[in-house]
């Protein structure tokens, strides 16, 4: 707990929160959206998974033309 990780969100969870794995373990992740990428901070742990909090979203640059 407590430690940061930068994820991508690979899918929805029927709650509707992002679902991101850390090494095959699921991380739900409020308020994201699939194919975001976030850096997030373990804020709960269970036995099959745990719950995030984003600390800062990861902007994909546009490219200059």
């Amino acid at each position: 707990m407590g430690k940061e990780y930068d994820v991508s969100i690979t899918e929805i969870s029927r709650r509707g929160d992002g679902v991101a794995k850390i090494e095959g373990f699921i991380v739900f992740v409020p308020e994201t959206k699939v194919g975001q990428k976030a850096r997030i901070k373990i804020v709960q742990m269970g036995n099959r998974h745990a719950n995030g909090q984003i600390v800062e979203a990861v902007e994909k640059e546009e490219e200059a033309e």
